[in-house]
């Protein structure tokens, strides 16, 4: 019932921070700085996510009942929403990254975290509504909302991807807070973040 919702949000959640550890050793003191402060924030929210994502995919059994599935996946999505405003909040407290056009990297970012977390505050709103009592209504509802999380993964990362690029994008690699992690909880079924193919 719930696995078209599982693999939208494996290929979507998280499209912040798939950076790898390798970078150049351009010793950017500001840059590295302006990283350790974002990515020092970044580990909780992204562990939230991760979290999230491995609670909805145990409850996609096709033995699930619906009010419980409803229940985990509106708790999750609230999760995922509040991670994604902390984020915003994060590279917002951080300043502009001292690099030309930094101030409207930051800007855009922000603007684009913050509109990731409302995407997914609506997604919480929509399962909340779905009407429990008739499985077959309800697994149409929960197709709907798998759409709109594909859609939400495919879209709206341009201003992450810029500002994880050049040398601020080599400065955050560098931080453990930045790196990708695994989901807490043994989701090894979890595809890596920000895999969604195109």
């Amino acid at each position: 019932m719930n696995k078209k919702l599982v693999a939208a949000l494996s290929g979507g959640a998280v499209l912040l921070m798939a950076l790898s550890g390798c970078s150049s050793d351009d010793s950017n003191s500001k840059v590295n700085d302006w990283a350790k402060k974002v990515c020092d924030q970044v580990q909780p929210q992204l562990t939230k996510i991760a979290d999230a994502n491995t609670s909805i995919q145990q409850a996609t059994s096709d033995s699930s009942q619906p009010a419980d599935v409803q229940k985990t996946d509106a708790a999750a999505f609230q999760s995922i929403s509040d991670a994604y405003r902390s984020l915003g909040s994060a590279v917002s407290s951080a300043g502009p990254p001292p690099v030309s056009d930094g101030e409207t990297t930051q800007q855009e970012a922000v603007k684009e975290l913050n509109s990731t977390s409302a995407a997914y505050a609506d997604l919480r709103k929509k399962v909340d509504a779905l009407d429990t009592k008739d499985q077959a209504d309800f697994a149409d509802g929960l197709k709907g909302v798998a759409d709109e999380l594909d859609k939400l993964s495919r879209s709206g990362d341009q201003a992450l991807r810029k500002l994880q690029s050049g040398d601020v994008g080599k400065a955050m690699s560098k931080q453990p807070g930045c790196q990708k992690q695994s989901p807490t909880a043994g989701g090894s079924t979890a595809s890596p973040a920000g895999g969604s193919g195109s």
